[in-house]
């Protein structure tokens, strides 16, 4: 009888610390948990950039940025800055975009932003460009962390330092990932619908005094990649920009397809309409196959970030007529 009783009151305490060890283990895990978000917040990363590497603490919630295709991206995001530079036309900030920029302080001029205010916004990361704002990186660091794009164009490169400077690289990874099935969409149906695919583009820009074939940057280097060749007399010249001063050289815009855009100024619309009344554009190919077209200015050149990508992308399958 009394082995018994010895035998049941070690299974008690036996049944006692094991339920304590549980507890101890189930609240060790809440604490862990719990702690998560504090560790996210705390801790610091190192994003490599155009100008260096910028250590960025967390995930940063106040943002300013400086180029035009940095704020076409943040909106991409979903995300609100808390400034941005003016837009070049449609001031202050382009329509396609303005709703969405509703209460954030203009900072000024995408070549001058006006640092004393970016100070005041408080920011806790700035998107700057190298081709804008190597001379003022150290300032802006001061203010905040700085990273900075090599270019104002390469939308996708944009995009993947913001995903890595705002810690959301799930977000920029799913734009970039639906951005190459859309080129791929366009690729195959464009193969199977345009006769001659791939088709000579020429992406032209009329000037007061003269015009220019642009044959990379944003518009450019996305033509090449939906698969477009680069303008009949210029494939292969390496060229980035061509000016043309003279009528003369109108059959160096020779193309299957044209793009043109231009400002909204009486001059430089008095070139154009001396430039396509000109006997040697009417014997371009586009011209030719009624394949000139005039687009919005703001989204083929100036946006300069994904969203903009897109909105040229929808634009090309509607002037083409392709179904996505």
């Amino acid at each position: 009888m009394k082995q018994n009783n010895v035998l049941l009151l070690l299974s008690l305490i036996f049944m006692m610390l094991l339920t304590v060890g549980c507890q101890a283990t189930t609240e060790g895990d809440g604490g862990e948990t719990e702690n998560e978000p504090e560790e996210s917040a705390t801790e610091v990363r190192e994003v490599e950039n155009a100008l260096g590497v910028t250590s960025i603490k967390g995930e940063p919630q106040r943002i300013v940025t400086l180029y035009q295709g940095a704020t076409d991206t943040a909106v991409a995001m979903g995300i609100t800055p808390v400034g941005a530079v003016e837009s070049w036309l449609e001031q202050p900030f382009y329509e396609y975009i303005r709703d969405d920029l509703e209460g954030v302080t203009n900072v000024g001029e995408e070549t001058q932003p006006n640092l004393e205010e970016i100070a005041k916004l408080n920011p806790d990361l700035i998107i700057a460009s190298k081709v804008r704002h190597e001379e003022i990186f150290e300032q802006l660091s001061q203010i905040a962390p700085t990273v900075a794009d090599e270019s104002l164009f390469d939308f996708k490169e944009t995009t993947q330092l913001m995903g890595e400077a705002l810690n959301q690289q799930d977000v920029a990874e799913k734009l970039l990932a639906d951005w190459d099935n859309r080129v791929a969409d366009f690729g195959q149906k464009a193969s199977e619908q345009i006769n001659d695919w791939p088709m000579h583009v020429s992406v032209l820009n009329f000037r007061a005094d003269h015009a220019r074939i642009y044959v990379t940057g944003f518009a450019g280097s996305i033509l090449t990649e939906l698969g477009f060749k680069e303008p009949k007399n210029l494939e292969g010249s390496g060229e980035e920009i061509v000016r043309l001063m003279d009528k003369e050289a109108i059959p160096q815009m020779n193309a299957d397809v044209f793009y043109i855009f231009m400002e909204d100024d009486a001059a430089v619309e008095n070139t154009y309409q001396e430039w396509t009344e000109h006997p040697l554009w009417e014997s371009l190919d586009a011209v030719q196959a009624e394949q000139s077209y005039i687009v919005d200015e703001v989204i083929w050149n100036m946006g300069g970030g994904i969203l903009a990508a897109n909105l040229m992308l929808d634009d090309i399958y509607e002037r083409l007529a392709i179904e996505e």
